[in-house]
């Protein structure tokens, strides 16, 4: 049966498997999922790992031969010309499991960072799944930046830092890359596993680290995510700590950027 491709002109679309991805108006609904990626010019990085990720939730809730057909939907509406963010959606709620996806301009880009480490507990209900508590990190962000900052820094009650609210951290000790313990509340970056693997490949040691802010006093430490791609700290806004200078960031963020193929036809 025959699948409607959607226009560009319209910004949400609903999952139907008769019909296909259908113009609909974005509706206010919890998601079990989600995920996002950049596309500039009709190539993006990492897809098959956005997908990966994505599906382990929508497993769950959709059978993997409809997840396919949704995924293949998807990548077939996205725009080959432009710099764009889309986001797949899973909404759980009644009156059942959707599919949706948002098809959003890209907002401008950052090669730097100016980070603030949050004020107030980590409320997040699902730290290890990226969707449910994205509201939630919207407003931690949206604080941040009243504090004259891009990015907050989520941290434990004892003061251990986790991550950003729509970013992974990674730093620099000597030559050493490090991150966050894994026994801590970390979502499964995209962006930070495509560097670990690169930092492997070249025998770069890598170590999980429980570290307080102080720890990254003169430290390289990089923001990354799926959007910016790599983010080295400027400045850690409202504190003493000074961040080291960013020495390696320029040129892991070229190799990065080069990563990008072209969307399937």
């Amino acid at each position: 049966m025959g699948r409607s491709v959607p226009q560009l002109a319209a910004e949400s679309y609903v999952w139907d498997r008769r019909e296909g991805l259908l113009a609909a108006p974005v509706e206010d609904a919890p998601m079990a999922a989600a995920d996002s990626w950049l596309v500039t010019g009709g190539r993006v990085r990492a897809l098959d790992r956005h997908r990966a990720r994505f599906g382990t939730v929508c497993a769950e809730h959709v059978g993997p031969e409809e997840l396919g057909e949704f995924w293949h939907a998807v990548v077939a509406a996205l725009p080959r010309q432009g710099d764009w963010f889309p986001r797949v959606e899973l909404v759980t709620a009644a009156p059942g499991p959707r599919l949706r996806l948002r098809v959003r301009p890209a907002p401008p880009l950052g090669t730097r960072i100016r980070v603030w480490p949050l004020d107030g507990p980590d409320e997040r209900s699902a730290p290890r799944t990226k969707g449910p508590d994205l509201p939630w990190l919207g407003r931690a962000r949206a604080r941040a930046v009243d504090a004259g900052a891009d990015e907050a820094l989520l941290t434990t009650s004892g003061g251990t830092v986790v991550e950003g609210a729509t970013s992974a951290l990674l730093w620099w000790e000597d030559d050493v890359l490090c991150l966050p313990s894994q026994s801590l509340p970390v979502l499964d970056s995209v962006t930070a596993g495509l560097v670990v693997d690169r930092a492997a490949d070249l025998g770069v040691p890598i170590e999980y680290r429980e570290c307080d802010l102080s720890g990254l006093a003169g430290r390289e430490a990089w923001f990354v995510n799926a959007l910016h791609g790599i983010r080295p700290v400027v400045s850690w806004v409202g504190t003493a700590i000074v961040p080291g200078p960013p020495s390696r960031a320029g040129e892991w963020s070229e190799w990065l950027s080069a990563l990008a193929e072209p969307l399937a036809a």
